[in-house]
């Protein structure tokens, strides 16, 4: 009986210690997992900025690979010439647009005084631009007087003497931001003319060409180092990535084949990824990279740190924003729409959950899976978006071009105000049919928040009548810029980055889901990928998009290390046409294969000798062992 028991209290104890061991372990997995959460959106060893020494090559190179020279070698200029031969030979394309582009002609100019005059004055009249209001006229002086007066060493003659005449006088009278403007297309023409030709002809358009081949080569899931998942988007997972030749963070967005085709969402993905690649706003998050692995379609963007603006509105104290906060947020989604405009894009989902905040506090605008680009001189229809948000136009199945982003950019600023959205209680349940009632039939509340400017331009931006709507008048958002709301607000300073947010994200807090929250997506069952889908993953994955790639190599200082000429301004090795181009290098497997050939060649006499010496003797051997 005894025995019975001794048994069975073991057995018990056995299953005790059994169950303590394993809640041990899936005590320490929790604990493991929760040490890879992020400081804001990655994790701690990976965020931008800060990233580790030990472990993701940090120190002196800011998170590159050791071999980051090796990966971003300019080829010899012999190998650029079917580049030269097919770039787009436009001024405003190379010289202004491109940020490389725009840095080697400026060091061309630099080489020649009258071109760097031009330069200068440029210079000049943009730190005019964003100067305050009350600075303006003693800048102007400044401007006259140093480059447009004949006396001046600096002086600028491609700018006409009635050019000048006509600038003093509006100086004299009434300074404004456009003062200059007339100057400066003056200068430009100049400058896009026979200077430009010359460029073309110089070892520094021959260095372009180098970054612009550099800027082509192919993009796979080796050209970055991936994290942890920071979400989940409509078509696969969101994870964060870094570049190994730059150590630059991102956010890679991976949307999965099997699930595009199953959803029929090939036209969607890839008419985001176009929008994607051709705004370039600092308002929009943007494209770098776009590639492919053999299950998904992957976009690399613009990594934001900070959360979103519905986790701040509701998860931080009382909710909604103090006036001066909410300003400065909708000052930026303007620019952002503005931009999106600019190309004739209306963006139709405007919510806080799609802004999103990045380290320093700035918005961007995401998400342009429901953008569209309207063609020109047409409208479109289309019952899309958010239920609470989308304009009365959009519920009534009519024709819009832009207007449903100017509804859009209201609801968010009354949001941001009120703590609540304009149609709907904070939590309250309610069916669509009656948000789309109070959309169409009900005025919206404003409460004790609101100043009468807040109030105004509210009531303006959810005006029901499309022709009465503030921003839909003919002049887009210059008519927004305008109204009272925004008077204290320069909107060239904050388009150059010089406001500073009046919130900036705390780098030790988490401004998103614990990784642990976010739901695993189920395997894709019944579909199978076959080869009428590659011309889909052709159109998708381009590699590097052009500008966001040129500014990665500027901001991570790669261009500064590596732009690098002969000793006095002499063409370097790399771009003399007479000067051969190196060898590749081996790799290690080639080297030893290649020395193994050699050394078997070498022996190959000997080894035959002793192959028939070794034959020989084993006859002889054998004959005799017969005869004993």
């Amino acid at each position: 009986m005894s025995v019975r028991k001794n048994t069975k209290r073991r057995k018990v104890h056995g299953r005790m210690v059994q169950r303590r061991r394993c809640s041990h372990r899936e005590r320490l997995e929790e604990r493991r997992k929760r040490e890879l959460l992020v400081e804001g959106s990655f994790p701690r060893a990976v965020c931008e900025g800060r990233v580790q020494k030990e472990k993701w090559g940090g120190g002196k190179r800011k998170g590159k690979s050791k071999k980051w020279k090796e990966i971003l070698k300019f080829p010899h200029i012999s190998q650029c010439e079917d580049l030269r031969r097919t770039i787009e030979r436009d001024y405003c394309s190379i010289c202004e647009k491109q940020p490389i582009g725009r840095l080697l002609f400026r060091q061309f100019c630099e080489t020649q005084p009258e071109l760097e005059c031009c330069i200068r004055f440029l210079d000049s009249v943009a730190e005019y631009e964003i100067a305050p209001d009350e600075k303006l006229g003693e800048k102007g002086k400044e401007i006259m007087m140093k480059y447009l007066t004949p006396e001046s060493p600096a002086y600028v003659p491609e700018v006409s003497q009635e050019l000048i005449q006509q600038t003093e006088e509006k100086l004299q009278n009434s300074p404004c931001k456009e003062l200059f403007s007339p100057c400066t297309k003056s200068v430009l023409d100049h400058l896009s003319g026979e200077p430009f030709q010359e460029y073309l002809n110089s070892m520094y358009f021959d260095r372009f060409l180098q970054w612009k081949w550099l800027e082509r080569q192919p993009v796979t899931k080796n050209t970055f180092r991936q994290y942890r998942v920071l979400g989940k988007g409509g078509f696969g997972e969101v994870c964060a990535c870094q570049v190994r030749a730059t150590g630059k963070m991102y956010a890679c967005k991976r949307l999965e084949k099997k699930r595009i085709k199953k959803r029929k969402g090939e036209s969607m993905a890839l008419n985001e990824k176009q929008i994607l690649e051709k705004v370039n706003s600092q308002f929009v998050v943007n494209l770098a990279y776009a590639y492919e692995t053999k299950d998904a379609l992957c976009l690399v963007l613009t990594i934001m740190n900070g959360g979103d603006l519905k986790f701040h509105i509701y998860n931080m104290g009382n909710p909604g924003f103090e006036e001066e906060r909410a300003l400065f947020y909708a000052a930026e989604i303007l620019c952002g729409l503005e931009d999106l405009h600019r190309e004739n894009t209306v963006y139709r989902d405007l919510k806080p959950e799609n802004i999103l905040l990045d380290d320093y506090g700035h918005i961007r605008i995401s998400d342009l899976g429901l953008a569209v680009k309207i063609p020109e001189g047409e409208s479109i229809r289309g019952r899309v978006g958010t239920v609470g948000y989308m304009a009365p136009e959009v519920l009534n199945n009519q024709r819009y071009t832009l207007s449903p982003d100017y509804w859009g950019l209201g609801c968010l600023i009354y949001e941001m105000i009120a703590g609540q959205s304009p149609f709907r209680g904070r939590k309250e349940k309610v069916k669509r049919e009656e948000v789309d009632r109070r959309v169409l039939e009900t005025e919206e509340v404003y409460s004790h928040k609101f100043s009468e400017e807040a109030k105004s331009i509210c009531k303006m931006l959810l005006t029901k009548d499309v022709k009465q709507r503030l921003g839909c008048q003919g002049e887009g958002a210059a008519e927004v810029k305008r109204h009272p709301f925004f008077k204290s607000m320069n909107f060239k300073r904050l388009e150059a980055g010089m406001l500073d947010p009046p919130f900036v994200p705390d780098p030790r807090a988490v401004y998103c889901k614990d990784v642990l929250d976010i739901e695993q997506f189920s395997t894709v069952k019944g579909v199978n990928l076959d080869q009428t889908d590659d011309d889909f993953y052709s159109k998708f994955s381009t590699g590097s998009v052009s500008i966001p790639w040129q500014n990665e190599m500027i901001e991570t200082e790669c261009f500064k290390e590596l732009n690098v000429f002969g000793p006095n301004g002499t063409i370097s090795p790399d771009l003399n046409k007479s000067y051969p181009p190196e060898p590749p290098k081996k790799g290690l497997l080639q080297r030893i294969f290649k020395r193994q050939h050699q050394n078997n060649s070498k022996s190959s006499p000997n080894s035959k000798a002793s192959l028939n010496h070794h034959i020989n003797s084993n006859h002889v051997s054998s004959n005799s062992t017969g005869s004993s």
